[in-house]
């Protein structure tokens, strides 16, 4: 058996392009085009990268883009005054602020100021609790690309069995809310989790989010299992180079799951898509308008 390979690069591209389809339209009912606003702090070289990424795809989906780049010392006060400017802004439908921030500033307390109906990346209490409560929510960007990735390998995730490795606030918890939502059966395992291959290898949807490099082995995978693997890491590669691999051993996997998201090119593209998708969303809401099926 070889794997058929999920392509997150193919997929992102298809939603990027339907987003730009309903910002047209959700535009025209504004009478403005949606905003996104990223706030990045200091000059992290990976956040910077990724900033630019998003700045690049939120114009191109026909939203207005709305960049604050901050010194490295700024202080906790200076960037949560930004966060109430933005929140106040009607212009920004969608706010950003990208992680890591710097020691002086706590992060969660930021976060948690920020307004949750423009909670893009859907990390705020509020939506965090409006999505375990099955109520609708800004839900965070991977995990919801994980569901759509799913989707193209299975017509319906009810009553499969999906077993997901991490318990994190980012992707673990929120993946798990997210399965339920659509009727699976949900296992989260993590490193108390005794014999994690035992309960890896009952998933139909095996979801790895642990952040240890290919750790999960071909024989921890169900015969036929669609793997999700969000795991993104930077290893030794051939003539003194780095590579970057999944959370899961993919040559393995490849010859014993039924589908498999390949590192790069499967989740990580799905990231900036879905953002782009909350923010549409995020538009539609505080309009009362009816939100874009994507």
């Amino acid at each position: 058996m070889t794997a058929a390979i999920l392509d997150g690069k193919a997929l992102a591209a298809e939603v990027r392009g339907k987003v730009a389809e309903e910002a047209k339209r959700i535009g025209a009912k504004l009478g403005r085009k949606p905003g996104l606003a990223v706030v990045l702090v200091g000059e992290n070289p990976a956040s910077e990268v990724y900033v630019r990424n998003k700045a690049r795809s939120t114009l191109e989906a026909g939203m207005e883009s709305f960049e604050h780049k901050l010194a490295a010392s700024t202080s906790e006060a200076d960037l949560l005054a930004l966060v109430a400017k933005l929140n106040a802004d009607d212009k920004v439908d969608g706010i950003l602020v990208q992680l890591p921030l710097p020691d002086q500033i706590d992060s969660a307390r930021v976060l948690n100021a920020v307004d949750p109906a423009k909670d893009v990346d859907g990390f705020h209490p509020v939506n965090a609790g409006r999505l375990a409560t099955g109520l609708p929510a800004l839900a965070p960007c991977t995990p919801v690309g994980c569901i759509m990735l799913a989707k193209k390998a299975h017509a319906s995730l009810s009553g499969l069995e999906a077993v997901v490795l991490g318990r994190s606030n980012i992707v673990g918890k929120p993946l798990a809310q997210l399965l339920l939502n659509e009727n699976a059966t949900v296992t989260v395992a993590h490193s108390r989790t005794r014999d994690l291959a035992a309960v890896s290898r009952r998933a139909d949807i095996l979801c790895v989010a642990i952040g240890k490099p290919e750790f999960v082995r071909g024989d921890w995978i169900k015969p036929g299992a669609t793997v999700i693997d969000v795991g993104i890491n930077r290893v030794p590669g051939k003539e003194g180079k780095t590579k970057l691999v999944g959370d899961v051993a993919y040559d393995e996997a490849m010859k014993v799951a039924g589908s498999i998201t390949p590192v790069p090119g499967g989740v990580g593209p799905m990231t900036i898509a879905c953002l782009l998708v909350n923010t549409l969303r995020a538009a539609c809401a505080r309009a009362g308008l009816e939100a874009p099926k994507i």
